[in-house]
């Protein structure tokens, strides 16, 4: 592996979490997207540390739950070099309709 990329949807997960918890903080956004970009380096090197989640998805994708905010899970291609992360998504959206039925 050779590190990591984002999807333009994953960007765009991670620009819109960033962008909410900067109404409060612009200093807490930017730990989460901290953290958001040490997970995906955690990840490209090991990339089967991630978890499947045949009962949200049958893609061929893992999950991996942001340490220091659990509340965020990070969805990615453990097959891809360099790391594909195909969504970055709060715990209590609706991941079923997000990624259910083969849906990135």
């Amino acid at each position: 592996m050779s590190g990591y990329q984002f999807t333009p949807q994953a960007a765009d997960d991670l620009f819109e979490i960033w962008r909410y918890i900067a109404q409060d903080s612009i200093e807490a956004a930017n730990r989460v997207e901290e953290a958001v970009y040490r997970a995906c380096a955690f990840l490209a090197g090991g990339p089967l540390r991630g978890s499947k989640r045949e009962d949200i998805t049958k893609l061929p994708v893992r999950f991996w739950t942001v340490q220091a905010f659990p509340n965020y899970l990070i969805v990615y291609d453990p097959h891809s070099d360099p790391l594909q992360i195909i969504r970055i998504l709060h715990g209590r959206r609706d991941l079923l309709a997000i990624l259910g039925e083969g849906k990135p």
